[in-house]
């Protein structure tokens, strides 16, 4: 993650009171590297721990856990799961398809005007469908 700019501080404090949540200390540095810059990313805890070391910020896994999960019940933050395993945190929630770059372990945006959806399953009785969660794989050549 790039260097912080001087507001990215307010930036993740109403970013968090935006979405109903108290801006700790903590809750706060992890904002800012999140969306103190304003671009939306891609982050698991450990890159997200990582960052949060490297600018001195002193949080534990533990916590960074802790605050995705809470981020995402405060729908600031949605987790994309690749493989049933390894999750992935998008701050855009806006609707759209995402590439996961197998050889890189890595997330990216697809516009969502690229896909299209013909037809949807009809859910089973005394369900809905919530949300679609498109991942397109892709491996270099």
């Amino acid at each position: 993650m790039q260097s912080l700019p001087k507001d990215a501080r307010e930036t993740g404090t109403r970013w968090l009171t935006s979405g109903g949540l108290r801006p700790t200390r903590q809750r706060v540095a992890l904002a800012m590297l999140l969306v103190g810059d304003g671009c939306n990313r891609h982050v698991t805890a450990d890159s997200l721990f990582a960052a949060a070391k490297a600018q001195d910020h002193p949080v534990s896994m533990a916590t960074v856990y802790n605050t995705l999960r809470a981020f995402c019940n405060a729908g600031l933050l949605r987790e994309i799961t690749v493989d049933g395993s390894k999750s992935y945190f998008d701050t855009n929630m806006h609707d759209h398809p995402h590439f996961y770059w197998e050889d890189e372990g890595r997330l990216t945006d697809v516009p969502a005007d690229q896909l299209t959806i013909a037809q949807l399953p009809d859910a089973p009785e005394g369900a809905e469908i919530a949300k679609i969660d498109v991942v397109i794989r892709l491996r270099r050549k």
